[in-house]
C-alpha cells in the first residue's frame, strides 16, 4: 500500500511534494477563512459570498491567458512565479480590514490560484512521459488530500482557540505552504520546448469548439465539488434525523477514500476511450448517490438515516476518483503540445466556476426543491457525463493529431479547486 501511495522517486515526488505542501496550508485556510472574516473583520457573510463569487469568476477568466503564458515563458518559472504570487495574495489576508481590501485580496489569490493550476499543469506535462501522467496526476490528488487532512485539522485548533492570532497563524501558514511550494518547483529541471506552431495567442482555445464542450461539460460535472462541503452538511441538519456530528465523518469519509484510492481508480485509464467511460460510470455513480441522499430524508430513525447517508457519501468519493482520472486524460490528449498551458487553463476553469456558481446552484437545487431537486441533479449529472464521449469523439475527428501531439504517436496519452482543487489544485 505504502508503495501505491507514493508516487515513484524524481520528478513525481517533487511534484507530489510541492502539492502536499500548500495544500496543508490551504486545508486550515479553508476551515477558518470564513469565520476569521465574519468574526475578526466584521464583514457580512452575503458580501462575503458575492467578494469570493466574484473573485473566482476573474480567476477563471485569467486561467487561459496565465496558462498561455507558461506556454510562452516556460511552465517552470511561470509556475514559481505563480506560487509566490498566491501567497503574496494569502498574506494579504493578514491586513484586511475592510471590505475594498477583501475584494482586491481576494481576486489576487484566486487569480493567482488558477493561473498557477494552469502553469503546472503544463510543467507536469513537459516532464513527465504521457503514458504516465495520469498516474502522477493521481498521486497528486491523494498528496491534496492528505495535506488538506492535516489542514483541516490544524484549523481546527484555530478555531478552539478562536482568536485573532490563531486566525492569522492559518493565513501566515498558508502563505508559507505555496513558499515552499515555489522553492520545490524550483528546483525541478526546466521541460524541453514542445515545437511552436504560433501558439501564442490566448484565445486559439475558444476557436476549438469540440474542447470547449469537453471543457464545458466537465464544468457540469464538478457541480459535485459543493455537494460534501455544503448541501449535504445542510441537508444533513435541516431536512434528515441523523446527528450533525456526521457531517464531519462524511468529509473524513471523502477524503481518506481519496487518498486511499484515486491512484488505483486512474491506473485503466489510459486512453480517451477509458478515460469517456470512466466519466461514465462516475455520472452513474453520482446520479446514485444523489438518489440514495435523497432517500436519507425520509428515512425515519437516525441510524438508518446515517447509514444512507455514508452510503451516498461513498458513491460520490468513488464517482469523484473516476470523474477526475477521465478528466485529467482528456483535459491533457486533446491539447496540443505547444498550447498545454492555455488549454489546461481553459479547461480548469469549470474548478472557479463550479466554486463560484456550483452553491447557488445545488443548494437552490436540494435545499428548495428537496428529494425532486436531488433527482433533478442527479439526472443532469448523469447527461453530461453519457455526453463526454461524443464530445471527446468529435474533438478526435476533428482534429486527429491530437492525441499524438499532446503524447508522441502511437503513445497512450495521459494526464484537473478550488479547496480545491479538479485539475491539480495549487
Amino acid at each position: 500500500m505504502t508503495t501505491r501511495l507514493l508516487p515513484p522517486p524524481g520528478t513525481p515526488r517533487r511534484l507530489a511534494a510541492a502539492q502536499l505542501a500548500n495544500s496543508v496550508g490551504d486545508g486550515a485556510y479553508y476551515v477558518c477563512s470564513a469565520l476569521f472574516f465574519t468574526r475578526v473583520v466584521g464583514l457580512p457573510p452575503g458580501l462575503i459570498g458575492l467578494g469570493l463569487t466574484l473573485a473566482w469568476a476573474v480567476g477563471s477568466v485569467a486561467g487561459t491567458p496565465l496558462g498561455a503564458l507558461a506556454d510562452r515563458r516556460g511552465p517552470r518559472g511561470v509556475s514559481v512565479l505563480l506560487a509566490a504570487a498566491t501567497a503574496a495574495g494569502v498574506a494579504s489576508f493578514l491586513f484586511v480590514r475592510s471590505y475594498g481590501a477583501f475584494l482586491v485580496a481576494a481576486v489576487c489569490y484566486a487569480t493567482a490560484q488558477c493561473g498557477l493550476a494552469a502553469a503546472r499543469q503544463a510543467l507536469l506535462a513537459g516532464l513527465v512521459p504521457a503514458a504516465e501522467r495520469t498516474r502522477v496526476m493521481a498521486h497528486l490528488q491523494s498528496a491534496l488530500n492528505a495535506g488538506l487532512a492535516v489542514g483541516a485539522a490544524l484549523g481546527g485548533i484555530a478555531l478552539a482557540a478562536g482568536t485573532e492570532q490563531a486566525y492569522l497563524a492559518v493565513f501566515a501558514l498558508d502563505a508559507l505552504g505555496f513558499l515552499v511550494c515555489a522553492a520545490v518547483l524550483l528546483r525541478l529541471p526546466a521541460p524541453t520546448a514542445a515545437p511552436r506552431r504560433g501558439a501564442g495567442a490566448p484565445s486559439a482555445v475558444l476557436r476549438d469548439r469540440p474542447y470547449a464542450l469537453a471543457a464545458l461539460l466537465n464544468a457540469v460535472l464538478l457541480l459535485r465539488m459543493p455537494l460534501l462541503s455544503l448541501a449535504v452538511p445542510l441537508w444533513t441538519v435541516e431536512r434528515t434525523s441523523a446527528p450533525g456530528w456526521l457531517v464531519s465523518a462524511l468529509f473524513v469519509l471523502n477524503t481518506g477514500a481519496v487518498m486511499l484510492f484515486q491512484v488505483r481508480r486512474a491506473e485503466p485509464v489510459t486512453d480517451l476511450a477509458a478515460a469517456a467511460r470512466a466519466v461514465r460510470l462516475s455520472g452513474l455513480g453520482m446520479a446514485a448517490s444523489c438518489a440514495v441522499f435523497a432517500l436519507s430524508g425520509a428515512a425515519g430513525p437516525a441510524w438508518a438515516a446515517a447509514a444512507l447517508l455514508v452510503a451516498g457519501a461513498a458513491l460520490q468519493a468513488d464517482a469523484e476518483m473516476r470523474q477526475s482520472a477521465g478528466s485529467w486524460q482528456i483535459g491533457f490528449s486533446l491539447a496540443p503540445a505547444d498550447r498545454i498551458g492555455q488549454y489546461q487553463g481553459f479547461f480548469g476553469t469549470g474548478v472557479p466556476l463550479a466554486r463560484s456558481a456550483g452553491p447557488v446552484v445545488v443548494t437552490s437545487l436540494v435545499l428548495l426543491w428537496g428529494v425532486p431537486g436531488w433527482f433533478l441533479l442527479g439526472g443532469l449529472l448523469l447527461a453530461a457525463s453519457y455526453a463526454m464521449g461524443p464530445a471527446v469523439r468529435w474533438a478526435e475527428r476533428n482534429r486527429p493529431g491530437a492525441g499524438r501531439a499532446a503524447g508522441g504517436a502511437g503513445a497512450p496519452v495521459a494526464a484537473g479547486t478550488g479547496p480545491a482543487a479538479a485539475p491539480v489544485a495549487p
